[in-house]
């Protein structure tokens, strides 16, 4: 796909991700901080890979995409509460996500807790009010978005990198299966979902998702020691806090060729509905990703 095409059509995505984003909790009442705290966070900028991949699946399966922009943003909303809840002082204690303060270096750690909290439960709202789809589109949407980030999806993984000190190859895809690769899974099946598409393109949805997962995790790994300002995180931060890293198992050139490897096993699942390449297009964008 030549790169002008793929440019206009993820800022279109984007575009209409952040005015939807925009538009939510811009009430007053007098407890207007709660809302503060989680627009703060929502929307303090990002790449909103997850919705994009959200609309294009739906618009692969046939839906008008537009009309899938609150169920990609309700996935936005319980990635962002996983954001807050990931650097507490209790989780990874991180001062700065996307360059700025983390949500509870400004608000306090209550607030942070608390604005997770409610992003979470104003996510499934998003889907089950969302217009223009069928009941039993709201229903398999709202299942997905439950799985991706549940027990055994995103908090699981999350269990396991926090408490259990995975520290060989097989226990970190174990953990970046259930933790990044479900939510971004979660991300693509959501569009065939929304769309009612057929099993098939959720299956290779699914698998492009899991891969591309996979590569985005390694490549984080790789950044957070040869990153610069423009990552957006303290760079070290994984070996300061005693984590095992890909690039601690596999070295630097080791990650180069796994991230490709996951890379081409992404493009390879969605070979067949990828009539223009645009999903090719982002998962070669994200190889070489700096930030």
């Amino acid at each position: 796909m030549e790169k002008e095409l793929f440019d206009a059509r993820y800022q279109a995505y984007r575009q209409a991700v952040e005015e939807f984003l925009d538009s939510l909790f811009t009430d007053k009442p007098h407890w207007a901080d709660l809302y503060e705290s989680m627009r703060y966070s929502l929307l303090a900028g990002g790449k909103r890979i997850r919705p994009v991949l959200t609309l294009e699946f739906a618009r692969l399966a046939g839906l008008d995409w537009k009309r899938a922009v609150p169920v990609a943003c309700a996935l936005e909303l319980v990635h962002t509460y996983s954001l807050i809840h990931d650097d507490l002082p209790c989780m990874d204690d991180d001062d700065l996500r996307r360059g700025k303060p983390t949500n509870h270096k400004v608000y306090g750690e209550t607030l942070a807790v608390l604005a997770g909290d409610a992003l979470q439960p104003e996510a499934f709202r998003l889907i089950l009010t969302a217009p223009g789809l069928t009941e039993n589109t709201k229903t398999a949407c709202a299942l997905i978005l439950a799985a991706a980030a549940g027990a055994d999806g995103m908090v699981a993984g999350q269990v396991l990198d926090t408490l259990h000190a995975p520290k060989t190859e097989e226990a970190l895809k174990e953990v970046d299966h259930l933790k990044t690769g479900a939510m971004i899974a979660g991300a693509c099946k959501l569009g065939v979902a929304a769309a009612g598409g057929e099993k098939a393109l959720l299956t290779a949805a699914g698998e492009y998702g899991y891969e591309l997962g996979l590569a985005f995790q390694i490549r984080d790994d790789m950044l957070d020691v040869i990153g610069t300002d423009e990552f957006g995180k303290p760079i070290g931060s994984d070996r300061e806090e005693g984590k095992v890293t890909y690039v601690d198992l596999l070295g630097l050139e080791g990650c180069d060729r796994a991230v490709l490897d996951c890379t081409e096993r992404a493009k390879a699942a969605v070979r067949a509905c990828d009539t223009d390449g645009f999903l090719a297009a982002l998962a070669d964008s994200l190889a070489e990703r700096n930030k």
